[in-house]
């Protein structure tokens, strides 16, 4: 298939995934820039469903258009139980959790400083 793009790069590559999970309606979607932080990957995106069963369709739907689009095949780990889904893209890490998973194991505060932490308001 002519016009894969396996080479993106990190940025391309989380441009791509947000996309992706905009289209999902994904909810309180964080990017959190690891680069300098961490050798696992450059950036680590986590959000939100609001069932089981849409956490495991944010993540089957993104692995799906990053193999179609990019050429790039994705480790998928939680999907049978939907509560908390993990997509290792290589360099970018997503996590998709459903909203009390997510607010149990807190990851945003592991990974950003606290001043990145406060509320966006409008």
């Amino acid at each position: 298939m002519s016009g894969l793009l396996p080479d993106v790069s990190s940025e391309e590559l989380l441009e791509r995934i947000l996309a992706s999970l905009d289209d999902d309606k994904a909810e309180d979607v964080v990017r959190i820039d690891l680069r300098g932080k961490s050798s696992v990957a450059d950036y680590m995106v986590i959000c939100s469903g609001r069932s089981t069963r849409q956490v495991s369709a944010i993540a089957e739907k993104l692995k799906d258009r990053l193999k179609e689009e990019l050429g790039r095949s994705c480790k998928v780990e939680g999907k049978d139980q939907g509560d908390w889904v993990l997509v290792d893209i290589g360099d970018v890490i997503v996590h998709v959790f459903r909203p009390e998973v997510r607010e149990f194991y807190q990851l945003e505060k592991m990974w950003m400083p606290a001043a990145a932490m406060a509320p966006a308001r409008a």
